[in-house]
């Protein structure tokens, strides 16, 4: 997913131990990303972005010293630039409102698996790859996109969010891109249904199909996952 860029520097602002310690491992469990530090409190990860450079905050909202939109506002304010995803349990939309000014690219609420998780950095990894001037609107639009996960319902019939995630996260680690074949192997599906997931990808976007030459017969199709850097 680094394509050769220097890691995501991520740090967990979480005031559980045990909840900390789990999230440290998620993160570095991504490729792309690593786990700079941990901290509990508002104060020590005032402390922690003073001496160690942080591109990502994920930040838990309710600390015991400070709100955690209050600790953005006051790290905006300070000149710090750290992107934040947000971890809560709380479910009110005025604030979800109030933290898009502030940084907030992504709320994750509690509780959530690591799949969860791992989907959010992986978005937030395409997004922060877009570069250059876009070419119009629809660029734009796409570069944003990538902050946003698919809404279950729109899934054709016959296609699974889970299954579709496994196809996805397969897809994204390969840079060399997949057949079909291949990727039903990896994912242990059949060859098929392995085409259709693909296909959705493509219709919806996130994929790209190419023929491979060089074999007997027809060419076998390659898929690959679309980057927002590439486009």
């Amino acid at each position: 997913m680094s394509g050769g860029r220097p890691p995501i520097r991520v740090l967990v602002v979480e005031d559980d131990p045990v909840a900390a310690d789990a999230h440290v491992m998620y993160v570095g469990r991504v490729p792309g990303f690593v786990a700079v530090g941990k901290a509990h409190t508002g104060a020590e990860a005032r402390r922690a972005l003073e001496r160690t450079q942080v591109d990502l905050l994920l930040l838990d909202l309710h600390l015991p010293d400070v709100h955690g939109l209050q600790l953005a506002r006051t790290l905006r304010a300070a000149g710090y630039h750290a992107d934040v995803i947000a971890v809560t349990s709380a479910r009110d939309l005025a604030v979800v409102r109030e933290g898009v000014s502030l940084g907030v690219v992504q709320y994750v609420l509690k509780p959530f698996t690591f799949a969860t998780l791992r989907d959010r950095l992986v978005r937030y990894a395409d997004f922060r790859a877009a570069a250059g001037e876009a070419s119009g609107q629809e660029e734009v639009d796409r570069a944003l996109a990538a902050l946003r996960a698919p809404a279950p319902a729109s899934l054709p019939k016959g296609l699974s969010a889970p299954t579709l995630e496994r196809v996805t996260s397969t897809l994204r680690e390969d840079t060399d891109g997949l057949t079909a074949t291949a990727l039903a192997e990896a994912v242990g599906i059949s060859r098929i249904t392995a085409r259709r997931y693909l296909e959705h990808l493509v219709d919806t976007g996130r994929a790209a199909r190419r023929p491979q030459y060089g074999t007997v017969g027809r060419p076998e199709l390659v898929y690959q996952w679309v980057r927002t850097a590439s486009r």
